[in-house]
């Protein structure tokens, strides 16, 4: 482009010495090319001294970008902190785009959902495998067991044992318990025995001892049948009271509470309870490893339908598509309000850590071809309006 416009500059100055002198419509054509010479300098001049100094001569107001490429950097910085870098207008073009909408049609698909997850599976494995054990301790010790330490749970613990047996959810667990002690007792009579003859006098006859401790753990295995197979058993109703009773005292009683919390305390700082933690979390994190690791695993293949049903869930559900898009433009709003003008000299940093001739070289590549129009437009312009003063001046 500043061929183009050079040579049109070249074109004017050898039309015009070619008609120089000349009158009749040579005349016209002389002062046209004259006044496109006049306005082809003029403007080379222009685009010139924004990038450098014409022909290399120190005139004032040259080369404007070397020298105020600082304060342009800071003036960008201004323009784009004050008019795209504000709450207001990030959040209006947030809400325009509708992104938890279509991040939900998006990964609602199942194609789509796998993909994240694959692209996303080992990235996370590499998280997971670089937390150390060291580190978890750490945590543990210094933060998480001392402040939970120092939490009171009792008043919690009694709300929740107090909604357990509300719901009768603790029958499961009170129905197993039993089996396994029934068939323990069926299955070890000779250590029930010898646990009760152990207890037996010196005096009495081995056969009597026989006799006793049969008919004793006859009774015991039916006792616990009769445990395991009647819901309202007295022992199972004395149970139910006795958590009762502490779910009660664990909310309102202030010396049961004292002792609850004393044995939490004791249990969260003793030793072994970090070490314990420690040695679970590395059976977690080798088998969280392994599963993400294995493509074709129940873990990726659930997080796939997990994510797909939760993007579904964005598109069908307006309120949690609602509560998404307000925590997004909150969180947006913030992050702008709070770091915009830190986001924002990143312009300015750039451009100073520039050379001066660099980046007017660089700006230059950018809008440089647009630039050399300018010239050219100068050199049509001129002749045109130089052609229109020299044929004013012939009709006067």
């Amino acid at each position: 482009m500043r061929l183009v416009a050079t040579s049109l500059l070249v074109l004017a100055a050898i039309v015009f010495v070619l008609t120089h002198g000349k009158d009749g419509v040579w005349g016209y054509v002389n002062a046209a090319a004259e006044a496109a010479m006049v306005g082809a300098v003029a403007d080379w001049f222009a685009v010139t001294a924004i990038f450098r100094h014409p022909l290399g001569l120190p005139i004032p107001h040259t080369a404007l970008i070397p020298k105020k490429k600082d304060q342009l950097g800071a003036s960008l910085e201004d323009f784009v902190t004050e008019n795209f870098l504000t709450a207001d207008i990030v959040q209006e073009r947030l809400a325009q785009a509708q992104i938890p909408l279509r991040l939900g049609r998006w990964v609602s698909d199942p194609v789509n959902a796998e993909v994240v997850v694959r692209e996303a599976s080992p990235a996370l494995a590499r998280a997971v495998a670089s937390v150390q054990d060291d580190e978890v301790r750490t945590l543990l010790e210094s933060f998480f067991l001392p402040r939970l330490a120092q939490e009171p749970v009792s008043e919690v613990a009694g709300h929740l044992l107090e909604g357990v047996l509300e719901e009768r959810a603790h029958q499961g667990l009170v129905d197993l318990g039993i089996r396994q002690v029934h068939d323990w007792a069926r299955d070890n009579k000779e250590a029930i025995a010898s646990i009760i003859g152990a207890r037996a006098p010196w005096w009495s006859p081995r056969w009597l001892d026989e006799t006793v401790i049969d008919r004793l753990y006859l009774e015991l295995l039916t006792w616990l049948a009769d445990v395991r197979d009647t819901q309202q058993h007295p022992a199972r109703l004395a149970l139910d009271d006795f958590l009762a009773t502490l779910a009660h005292d664990l909310q309102h009683d202030a010396s049961t509470q004292e002792r609850a919390e004393a044995l939490k305390t004791r249990f969260l700082l003793h030793p072994g309870v970090a070490d314990g933690m420690v040695s679970v979390w590395g059976s977690v994190q080798h088998t969280i490893v392994e599963a993400l690791g294995d493509e074709t695993g129940p873990l990726r293949r659930r997080l796939t339908v997990l994510l797909a049903e939760a993007g579904q869930r964005l598109v069908t559900d307006d309120e949690l598509r609602g509560a998404v898009d307000r925590r997004l433009h909150d969180a947006v709003g913030y992050i702008v309000t709070t770091y915009g003008r830190e986001i924002s000299t990143l312009i300015s940093q750039t451009v100073a850590r520039w050379d001066g001739d660099e980046a007017a070289r660089r700006i230059e590549l950018q809008v440089g071809r647009d630039l050399q129009f300018i010239r050219i437009n100068g050199t049509v312009v001129g002749g045109l309006a130089g052609l229109f003063i020299y044929a004013t001046s012939q009709m006067l």
